[in-house]
């Protein structure tokens, strides 16, 4: 109470006396608090009982007043006597003491202010940078503390600080040597440090540029045995005596200390207070996309960075139960790392595990967005890290379980990840995980290089069907993801040679029909009996088929006859015969819709197959055309093309739906009923193969329209 009476007198005072010049006035204000530690007899009070924080916020107050009235980058004198007489590392002291108590956390909101408030560039001066770095070791090293939210302030000013100069960041890259023995620096308060005997006598405060400072190099520079005239020997003295009881510290294994502001981050990362873990994360985040490549490698190199991001995504995976409605996993809503706010009981849709897979997905996020925004070299060390220790160490022995329901999850919690990549870094990692580094043909031999691939494919056919549509929609997501190993891993390299064709020569009476816009051995379909209904009006005007005939091989020369789109299309569009079709019964299921989805591609379809073979027949790549779309290609013997698998399938279709009693008018109702034209009713015989005609129809439609969009988009200049 006295204290606290004492204060609002020494205000009172100094209201009422005259103005004072700002450096008497700094002054004054430090060794105010200079002489508490001279006068005080009691150690344990604690410091808001003090006059301690006003004399701060007063210092502060008149440095930013100072470089208001001078001349933008001049040093005046109050900045320069808190540089000159090592003020920083004097608090910092007292701070690791923390004395009186919660001295700490008064030093680290100073040091905050003063980096935050302050225009001029600080860190640059060895007495700022020297004491931060200190400091920056204090945080962090106890968890839960009442000081945590000053600590996470104080290190993301420091990282705002490093983000408008990256080059500052060399000077806290420090030596190991010198951290090593740093950490063993005594359990009572240096001597040496308050009587300030570390300055650089040649020290006078201006600020020094990377090239000229042995912090460049992440050395620090030796320190002067010359004691400097400013002494204060009565707070020396006086401090001599104090004692320091170390904190103890939080378990983390760091492999050295060479870059401890990225490690203090990574252990507030761990708090239990979500808001602090969301700063540190942040801190992280702006450290890792500096362009200095030293900073880099040692980000990558020296601390626990990838340890720590992928060791979390792997428990956090682990975290997860062992069986997760493949629904639910798809249908969670976007996660994005900083807004994990998830509450089970006010969530009205909540399922078990729901808690889990948030916090999956989240830290997934939150690593693929580091990936994204760090510096090249940093991002390829963190994506392989990811690759090694999570893909291939936990993701990779559950999706080859040979449990059902295992694979089922597994396979879906792939295929959300595949979706939710955005980092072309780690997108490369995970591709490289899925399909392996092959572009040769395949080979019976070259499975058991990478065996998950050849899994993921058999499991597209697997006997679960729910299996076999969720490994498909993986297919087709990351056939979507912009990267071009993926299309040519899993097709090209099987088509580079175009061994699918059979090159015959042509004969002189064939160039009467080549010119007629045949190619030569190909098969009119409009002969065959099965495709006798195209009307006239869908004939286009004779256009050549541009980029469909992929480049010459010396086995596969170039034909000069092309396919004309229009045969094309019609081929497709008369594979189902009339009394198979359904769509023109019903409105709006015609040629023209898909025409128009093919367009804008959004492909509705109820098997997933055909969605994967539309995916794959829209890339503009010659062979992928000629093998998915080209009804005419001559094919090699043994080989089959997407249009000659389909001639079978309606073959057998024929031959199936003349057992079907009333078969137009069951299969017109199934249409109606999955396009909502029509309520649920009683169960209708054979459904599935009805289902599966409504399928076919829609499937050869869709390939139609996308042959010709195709062949508009490459004859529109």
């Amino acid at each position: 109470m006295f204290s606290k009476f004492t204060s609002i007198l020494q205000h009172a005072v100094e209201a009422l006396a005259p103005s004072l010049p700002l450096q008497e006035d700094f002054v004054y204000h430090w060794k105010a608090i200079t002489h508490y530690y001279i006068e005080t007899s009691d150690d344990k009070a604690p410091v808001t009982d003090t006059n301690i924080p006003s004399h701060l916020e007063q210092m502060l107050d008149i440095l930013v007043q100072e470089e208001n009235e001078r001349e933008s980058g001049e040093t005046g004198p109050c900045m320069e006597y808190l540089l000159h007489h090592k003020i920083l590392e004097t608090l910092y002291t007292l701070g690791k003491a923390d004395c009186p108590p919660g001295m700490k956390q008064q030093v680290l909101v100073f040091y905050t202010k003063l980096l935050g408030r302050i225009r001029q560039p600080l860190l640059p001066h060895i007495n700022v940078h020297r004491p931060v770095q200190k400091l920056i070791r204090l945080c962090g090293e106890v968890l839960a503390t009442p000081t945590e939210n000053e600590e996470i302030q104080f290190l993301c000013i420091v990282c705002a600080k490093l983000k408008q100069d990256p080059y500052l960041v060399n000077f806290f890259l420090e030596n190991k040597l010198k951290s090593l023995t740093s950490k063993g620096a005594t359990n009572v308060i240096s001597e040496d440090v308050l009587k300030g005997e570390d300055s650089l006598s040649a020290d006078t405060g201006h600020s020094h540029q990377p090239a000229d400072l042995h912090g460049a190099t992440g050395v620090e520079p030796a320190e002067s045995e010359e004691e400097p005239p400013h002494q204060m020997d009565d707070l020396s003295t006086s401090l001599d005596d104090l004692s320091v009881t170390s904190l103890p510290e939080a378990p983390v294994v760091r492999p050295n200390q060479d870059y401890n502001l990225v490690n203090s981050l990574l252990n507030l990362t761990r708090s239990p207070d979500g808001r602090i873990a969301v700063k540190a994360c942040e801190g992280l985040m702006l450290l890792v996309s500096l362009p200095e490549p030293a900073a880099a490698k040692c980000l990558t190199e020296s601390t626990c960075l990838c340890e720590l991001l992928t060791d979390r995504l792997a428990s956090l995976y682990k975290a997860l139960p062992q069986s997760v409605d493949p629904l639910d996993i798809e249908t969670v809503e976007a996660i994005n790392w900083g807004l994990d706010s998830y509450s089970h009981k006010e969530d009205a849709s909540a399922f078990p595990g729901k808690r889990a897979l948030i916090s999956f997905l989240s830290w997934f996020d939150y690593c693929d967005q580091l990936i994204k925004e760090a510096q090249k070299t940093a991002a390829v060390a963190l994506a392989k890290a990811v690759h090694e220790r999570f893909f291939i160490g936990v993701m990779e022995p559950q999706l080859m379980q040979t449990s059902e329901m295992g694979i089922l999850t597994s396979t879906a919690l792939l295929h959300r990840i595949v979706r939710q990549v955005t980092s072309d870094v780690l997108l490369q990692e995970m591709v490289v995980f899925i399909l392996g580094e092959q572009r040769e043909p395949e080979t019976l031999a070259e499975i058991s290089r990478h065996p998950l691939r050849h899994r993921l494919i058999e499991h597209c056919d697997h006997i679960s069907d729910e299996i076999s549509i969720m490994t498909l929609r993986m297919f087709e997501h990351l056939l979507q993801k912009p990267n071009e190993h993926i299309l040519y891993n899993l097709v090209l390299r099987n088509l580079e040679e175009r061994n699918y064709t059979e090159y015959k020569p042509l004969c002189p009476e064939d160039k009467d029909v080549v010119e007629n816009g045949l190619i030569a051995g190909a098969v009119d379909l409009e002969e065959d009996p099965l495709f006798t209904d195209i009307p006239p009006d869908n004939i286009l005007s004779n256009q050549e088929w541009l980029n469909s005939s992929p480049p010459a091989t010396p086995d596969h020369p170039r034909n000069d006859g092309k396919t004309e789109v229009h045969k094309i299309v019609n081929s497709f569009l008369c594979l189902v015969p009339d009394e198979a079709k359904s769509s023109y019964h019903v409105e709006g299921t015609g040629y023209d819709t898909y025409l128009r989805d093919a367009h804008r591609q959004p492909y509705d379809v109820n098997l997933q197959v055909t969605s994967v073979l539309s995916r794959l027949s829209l890339f503009p790549h010659p062979h992928t055309h000629e093998y998915l779309l080209d009804p005419y290609v001559n094919l090699a013997s043994g080989c089959r093309s997407l249009f000659s698998v389909i001639v079978r399938v309606v073959g057998d279709l024929m031959v199936r739906i003349q057992r079907i009693q009333d078969f137009t008018p069951k299969l017109l109702l199934v249409r109606k009923r999955l396009l909502g034209l029509e309520p649920e009713g009683p169960i209708i015989d054979h459904i599935t193969l009805l289902e599966g005609v409504i399928v076919l129809e829609e499937f050869c439609k869709e390939l139609a329209a996308i042959a010709f969009v195709k062949y508009h988009t490459s004859s529109t200049p």
